[in-house]
């Protein structure tokens, strides 16, 4: 692959964007909706910065936050089969919509697939 993935989504605004089109599928599914706060904003921002970290950005995520540690920021929130399922598929939705190309598609996906798995904690 030519480039990260970062660079490959169009760095910071898109996955912004991205991020932006996972969180409207959060408002309206209800799976999702009720393991969020009532507050997207830090969630979005968040979500946006590890992406982007994730994928070959800058490090603001781990210079503002510490160690990713996904497990334990997530231990609090009971994830199951059906919430995993309803992430990924808002997530897989989310990378269609926003339009992002092979081969930064199956690098994300793949990624998402695995640690969607590794969050089931029920």
């Amino acid at each position: 692959m030519a480039g990260s993935v970062y660079q490959l989504v169009g760095e910071q605004a898109g996955m912004d964007a991205l991020v932006a089109a996972f969180y409207a599928r959060v408002e309206r599914d209800h799976v999702l909706r009720p393991l969020y706060p009532d507050d997207l904003t830090n969630s979005r921002r968040h979500l946006a910065l590890f992406l982007a970290q994730y994928f070959g950005g800058p490090g603001t995520y781990s210079a503002e936050r510490g160690h990713p540690r996904l497990r334990m920021r997530h231990a609090h929130i009971a994830i199951g089969p059906a919430e995993r399922d309803a992430w990924y598929a808002a997530m897989a939705a989310a990378l269609e919509e926003v339009a992002v190309e092979e081969p930064a598609r199956s690098a994300m996906l793949e990624y998402f697939a695995g640690s969607a798995d590794w969050m089931i904690n029920q």
